[in-house]
């Protein structure tokens, strides 16, 4: 359904309709793609058995409906943030001030910050976040859309929330723009749970194998800037949760593969911590645990 027609719609229909109207629309919505996209409803059953081996596929495909909620919420939610003003972006969050904080801390180590982070949550409201209620400028990393006018849209969007896209090409080339806005002690933010071919490391996740995207690790380790974990939760309409993790440094006096494994398997930590409090707000669509499969290649 990440289609230029139904995402153009969804993003200037929220913009205009009352906010019950969008939620009800939301409402329906999801109740068509659980009851009709059997593929999606059973990827999602599959995914949530790591959390609950023991429930039967009725039960965990009924979670698979609240999975679908939750993500129609939070993109009503983001599209309705997207213009309000800074002064009345503050208050859709709920967040400590040591967790604002802890950004200005970070920075003034003159190395930049990963920001990492995973499907889960509002990840998109957390560049509103940083750019409204922190003041602090954000380059989000991201892979090209599919749709070039899901692509497009998706750049606007960014633009309204005052973050730059680097978007994900060549691996050297991403690497070096990565590095110069490091360079010039900026927040770089990069969702880490899901590898790009032989961009792997090997973690434990959720009481399984899985492979994390290695960049955001690897890249740390050769500038001492420190990953981030940041989770934004949904806690009612149009109210968010922005959580700081603990920071993770990647050891520079250790091996670099075995600092980069190191700092992976803290964030997955740190990540499946979240997801086994919020299941419904883990969001991949997909059979994520059959894409984790060891590669022909794993030893490379």
């Amino acid at each position: 359904m990440n289609n230029g027609t139904i995402f153009s719609a969804t993003y200037r229909g929220v913009g205009v309709l009352p906010p019950q109207v969008s939620y009800a629309i939301g409402r329906l919505g999801t109740w068509l793609a659980w009851r009709l996209m059997r593929e999606t409803r059973t990827a999602i059953a599959d995914n949530l058995r790591s959390l609950a081996p023991r429930e039967s596929d009725a039960v965990l495909e009924r979670r698979a409906r609240l999975t679908l909620g939750a993500y129609a919420n939070d993109v009503i939610d983001f599209i309705r943030s997207l213009r309000r003003a800074d002064a009345d972006a503050q208050a859709l969050f709920d967040y400590t001030p040591a967790d604002a904080q802890l950004f200005v801390d970070l920075e003034r180590q003159g190395r930049g910050v990963i920001l990492v982070g995973g499907h889960y949550g509002n990840w998109e409201a957390g560049g509103v976040f940083l750019h409204r209620v922190v003041k602090r400028p954000v380059a989000i990393v991201t892979m090209a859309e599919a749709d070039p006018a899901v692509n497009r849209l998706r750049r606007e969007i960014r633009e309204l929330v005052g973050a730059d896209t680097i978007e994900v090409g060549q691996s050297l080339d991403t690497a070096l723009q990565i590095r110069r806005r490091l360079a010039k002690n900026s927040i770089v933010a990069i969702l880490m749970d899901r590898h790009v071919g032989r961009d792997r490391v090997n973690v434990q996740f959720l009481g399984r194998h899985a492979w994390f995207l290695r960049t955001p690790a690897l890249i740390a380790f050769m500038t001492g800037a420190p990953l981030l974990p940041c989770f934004v939760e949904r806690v009612g309409p149009g109210r968010f949760k922005a959580c700081a993790g603990v920071p993770i440094e990647v050891r520079r006096d250790r091996p670099r593969d075995e600092a980069i494994q190191a700092a992976a398997q803290a964030f997955a930590d740190q990540l499946g911590a979240r997801v086994r409090e919020h299941p419904e707000y883990w969001y991949h669509f997909y059979r994520y645990w059959d894409a984790q499969a060891d590669p022909p290649d794993a030893s490379v």
